[in-house]
């Protein structure tokens, strides 16, 4: 059970709408890198994790991620608040408004919707741990990108904020890979399994 405070994990205050900048940040809601498949995935992985610091791990980066959603989503919402038709045309945000008006709706930026398939939940913790550090570094690349196309500082520093998280997480997926590949090793795991290495006999 999550217990949920009715804050912001980091401030966010749009003073300038700019929907040209909603536009591309919406992708870290529910675009193939983003928060929403984030969550979802590590809150998938968990149930299979066989060592449980390491699922207690998954938890709470995927609350986490929930967090970060909600940031992303309340960035896209500030900056397209109250937006008149004119400023809808002119930014090009008009093919978004068609579909979805002025609501947050999850998406890439490319405009293709949010598709569970964006995200793996294998059940062997090597390749979900693996999996996990690269989602981590495309989320980090995703806001590296962000950064290189946005220029107001009130957009600009959250995004620093949530690009240091991933960071952070990698880096915490890291340490949980080592845990299952040493607790795999005294299983002598990697040198043979008999339920699925089965060697020909020799004639």
């Amino acid at each position: 059970m999550f217990n949920y405070e009715k804050r912001l994990q980091y401030p966010i205050n749009i003073c300038q709408k700019n929907p040209a900048a909603a536009a591309i940040i919406i992708s870290q809601y529910g675009g193939p890198d983003g928060e929403l498949g984030a969550s979802l995935r590590y809150l998938s992985q968990r149930y299979t994790m066989p060592y449980r610091e390491v699922a207690g791990l998954l938890t709470d980066i995927a609350v986490e991620e929930l967090g970060h959603l909600e940031m992303v989503s309340t960035l896209v919402y500030q900056l397209t608040d109250g937006l008149s038709p004119e400023e809808i045309k002119a930014s090009g945000y008009d093919k978004y408004f068609v579909d979805h008006t002025l609501g947050v709706y999850p998406q890439a930026a490319a405009g293709f919707p949010f598709s569970a398939s964006s995200f793996q939940s294998k059940g062997d913790p090597i390749t979900d741990l693996y999996e996990d550090m690269a989602a981590e570094q495309k989320a980090r690349t995703t806001y590296d990108n962000i950064l290189r196309l946005v220029k107001d500082p009130d957009i600009i520093d959250p995004i620093r904020f949530l690009r240091a998280r991933e960071i952070v997480h990698f880096q915490r997926f890291g340490e949980a890979l080592r845990i299952v590949t040493d607790r795999l090793n005294e299983k002598n795991f990697y040198a043979i399994n008999p339920a699925y290495d089965i060697f020909p006999k020799r004639k």
